[in-house]
């Protein structure tokens, strides 16, 4: 029974932080060289301090030598923008309809102020990290979506993805912080606006990524979405059809699984949807057993 003496006994403390140490360090070892694409959003990236726990684990990865990538949306940071300019939001079948100047402010928020906050604190927290555009060297083509005749305005839907760019950064220890704005196909002047985690599963596929992760506000996929303690921690690939024939899978989730999908049939071996609200939840899935959220592989 844990006495006085014991509760401030530090070896225990000890004891514990080398067992944390000795369980992550196969996983070091097996990361190490390996590329990882991470999509970033949702709460994890309005809060300041969730912010920076998400940075930190990001420089951490890259600092003992995995090939880490970042992508970026900003929905909430877009539709703050857009009410300070007094422009309504307008969605159409869950996407942003986006007229011209629309593309002007979703531009400008994500390739210019946030995109550039995070590359700040990736710096501040000592990694090394350069901001993109998937309009940069071409990284991300483009084409109008059009659905049932509906017109979308500028949103579009990647059609190639030149990652040379990216592969450059990381060959000399960058972390690429990637804003999912795409240049048009040849003759198409126009910029457009895509789903961040599309574009991140086609950007693991093209580097050939080991890992997809979707940093959510969700715990991962739950047999009970009202309860959390439901959790599904891994589900083979054939078993996606049947859970969503069964409603488990439903909702917001299925275009988040479908890009995992997206991923697993480009050659990826292992997707994860995890909390980015949990402070670390990055490094607990990397670097334990236990992991976190649920792995689609």
């Amino acid at each position: 029974m844990e006495n006085e003496n014991t509760k401030n006994d530090p070896r225990l403390d000890n004891e514990k932080w080398a067992s944390v140490l000795v369980e992550a360090m196969p996983y070091f070892k097996k990361w190490v060289g390996k590329t990882v694409v991470v999509k970033y959003g949702g709460n994890a990236m309005l809060n300041e301090d969730l912010k920076i726990a998400v940075m930190k684990d990001i420089v951490l990865l890259s600092t003992i030598g995995i090939r880490v990538v970042l992508v970026h949306g900003g929905g909430p940071e877009i539709n703050k923008m857009l009410d300070r300019v007094g422009k309504e939001s307008r969605f159409i079948n869950g996407l942003r309809y986006t007229d011209e100047e629309t593309m002007e402010i979703v531009e400008m928020v994500l390739s210019g102020k946030l995109n550039k906050d995070i590359v700040k604190i990736i710096l501040q927290e000592g990694g090394r990290a350069v901001g993109l555009s998937g309009v940069d060297s071409g990284l991300l083509c483009a084409k109008k979506i059009e659905k049932d005749g509906v017109d979308f305005g500028y949103v579009g839907e990647v059609t190639q993805v030149h990652p040379e760019i990216i592969t450059s950064l990381l060959q000399e220890n960058f972390i690429p912080v990637v804003s999912t704005i795409a240049s048009g196909e040849i003759g198409d002047p126009h910029f457009y606006n895509i789903n961040a985690d599309t574009a991140a599963a086609k950007i693991a596929v093209a580097l050939k990524a080991e890992k997809f992760v979707q940093l959510t506000n969700v715990p991962g996929i739950l047999k009970d979405v009202n309860d959390p303690s439901s959790l599904i921690p891994r589900i083979p690939m054939p078993n996606i059809d049947g859970l969503m024939k069964e409603g488990i899978i439903e909702g917001g989730m299925i275009p988040k699984v479908e890009c995992c999908m997206i991923a697993l049939k480009g050659g990826v071996p292992r997707t994860h949807i995890i909390d980015g609200r949990v402070p670390h939840s990055l490094l607990i899935e990397m670097f334990s057993e236990r992991g976190i959220g649920t792995m689609i592989y």
